[in-house]
């Protein structure tokens, strides 16, 4: 198997992007809204498997702080550690930018996401009730952080 890169992604990406992001989430991201994350202070990269685009991230750095948007893995391609390279790399390109400190939110319901965030040392700093649209109602988000 081809080992995996990971590289960043441009407005010419969106597409493959697109499906990921919309194959992964019950409630994804419009690709306006994946469109507007392109370029400026924002850091998006992609896992590539061979030709296959599997996940992406949208990293949003301000100053010394960056935050984690978007992390998504196709579902065909979860649970074989792809989410943690991807991670990885966020984390990687946060020291390279001299960043101080990291910051994610998670569906509460989302246990796997929380404990690979836990894994990589981020805490749970706050809680938004009725944050995320849920098949009924709305679910709450974690916020959660990483000094670095």
């Amino acid at each position: 198997m081809t080992k995996p890169t990971i590289n960043n992604f441009t407005k010419n990406d969106v597409d493959v992007i697109y499906s990921v992001e919309t194959a992964s989430n019950p409630f994804p991201w419009t690709k306006k809204t994946l469109l507007s994350c392109i370029g400026g202070r924002y850091i998006t990269r992609q896992l590539v498997i061979g030709e296959k685009v599997v996940g992406f991230y949208v990293g949003d750095l301000v100053i010394d702080e960056f935050t984690l948007m978007e992390i998504c893995v196709h579902p065909e391609f979860q649970g074989k550690g792809y989410g943690q390279q991807l991670l990885s790399d966020f984390l990687d390109t946060a020291k390279t930018k001299h960043v101080v400190k990291c910051h994610l939110e998670v569906r509460a319901k989302n246990i796997a996401a929380q404990m690979l965030y836990m894994k990589n040392g981020f805490i749970q700093v706050h809680r938004r009730t009725g944050y995320y649209p849920a098949a009924v109602g709305y679910e709450d988000a974690l916020v959660m952080s990483l000094s670095l």
